[in-house]
């Protein structure tokens, strides 16, 4: 009986992500088509046929046709440390770290500005203080696989601005890693206010095991790699590579940090090897399925049912938040580094879409029962609003670029 309930489960995933990655794949085309960012149609691909939607109304065994069980959820982050070993690929060690001042500086003040922000607004709107403190800290973290996906759409992951972004979009993400601990921390015993001391030790740990991490890809992954009499079996370098992202994902996670902060540190590793030709080659065709699940599937967890009208007034106030104070807290700082208003403005629409630690926050918040459904809600419609304006504002940023490269 519990093989035959195991078995049903896996077709039931088996099911949901062939729905979701040929819905995904059609909608692909389709914006493409209307010359739109093709993320953007994978991601409301997963909004329409995902559980919460079509997905829901159609059953299969029971059940609705496409499920967002454990399983899939965790293929979706999967996916997210696919997409991040890529984006490492485009940029060597060398070129992160001489860009180390201008992203730890974008990337602080842009995770420092929208929470002390989001915080006093919404304690100002009627928020309790730990509920406050939530919400700003779903405001904090860069999905920064949705702009990533944008950037190599249109070719321009050389670019300074696409650079910065993806040096300050790790830096936020560290930092947001140490926000969220603080903050889980604070739900979980009921402080609201911890030692100022406490909570410097703990950026700065996470900070030392990111660079930890880096340090041992750089110096293991070529000394790896370039033993040739070891790899001669066809395949053998891609699936060595592969072992090691997600190698150092687990080990990213075992310690504390995002999976995709141990993925993006081999994608760097890689890039300063002689085979990056031939590993690039492979990771595009890695894309082909991962990237639009990932999409699919972070569209898919969008829920719109519960909301109303208040919903909807503080989902006003909460997006307001989020798109003015990364535009300000990354765009600003920018300009110091590249001297450039539009490049600068790139960098600030770059940094706008949250994801996967906003997920996270709201399903803490309201399992601790700190967020009421309401704010659930809220900090649910902005992680996806965000995520669907970026893309747009992203690629019309490029337009005039891209039409004199025509």
């Amino acid at each position: 009986m519990a093989l035959e309930e195991s078995g049903n489960e896996f077709l039931h995933v088996i099911i949901s992500l062939a729905i979701l990655l040929f819905t995904a794949k059609i909608f692909a085309e389709i914006f493409h088509r209307l010359k739109m960012p093709v993320v953007l149609g994978e991601l409301l691909a997963g909004i329409i046929i995902g559980p919460f939607a079509i997905g829901g109304l159609i059953f299969f065994d029971g059940e609705p046709l496409v499920v967002l069980d454990e399983t899939v959820r965790n293929i979706g982050q999967i996916s997210a440390i696919v997409i991040l070993f890529v984006a490492g690929l485009e940029i060597t060690p060398r070129e992160f770290l001489r860009g180390g001042a201008a992203s730890f500086t974008v990337g602080s003040i842009g995770v420092i500005v929208p929470f002390f922000v989001g915080f006093v607004v919404l304690t100002f709107f009627g928020l309790e203080a730990l509920e406050s403190m939530l919400v700003a800290t779903a405001l904090t973290a860069t999905s920064i696989a949705i702009s990533v996906q944008v950037l190599t759409e249109l070719g321009k992951m050389q670019t300074k601005e696409a650079r910065l972004i993806l040096g300050a979009a790790i830096v936020d993400d560290i930092l947001a890693i140490a926000v969220l601990s603080v903050v889980t921390t604070m739900v979980q015993t009921g402080d609201t206010s911890p030692q100022i001391m406490d909570v410097i030790f703990l950026i700065l740990q996470i900070l030392g095991l990111f660079a930890a991490l880096l340090i041992g890809s750089i110096v293991l992954i070529p000394r790896l790699l370039h033993v040739e009499k070891l790899w001669k079996s066809k395949g053998s370098i891609e699936g060595i590579v592969t072992a090691s992202f997600f190698g150092a994902a687990g080990i990213a996670a075992f310690v504390g940090l995002s999976p995709i902060i141990g993925a993006f540190a081999v994608g760097m590793a890689v890039a300063s090897t002689r085979l990056i030709k031939q590993v690039d080659e492979y990771a595009e065709k890695l894309l082909i399925i991962f990237g639009p699940l990932f999409f699919a599937i972070i569209g898919a967890q969008v829920d719109l049912r519960g909301v109303n009208l208040d919903v909807l007034y503080l989902s006003g106030i909460v997006i307001a938040i989020a798109v003015v104070t990364k535009i300000v807290g990354c765009g600003l700082p920018s300009l110091i580094f590249l001297k450039d208003k539009t490049r600068a403005l790139r960098v600030g629409i770059g940094m706008v879409s949250r994801g996967e630690v906003g997920l996270i926050v709201a399903g803490v918040g309201v399992s601790a029962g700190v967020l009421t459904s309401d704010v659930y809600t809220t900090v649910i419609i902005m992680v996806a609003l965000t995520t669907i304006i970026t893309p747009i504002w992203l690629k019309k940023s490029f337009r005039n670029e891209l039409v004199s490269q025509q």
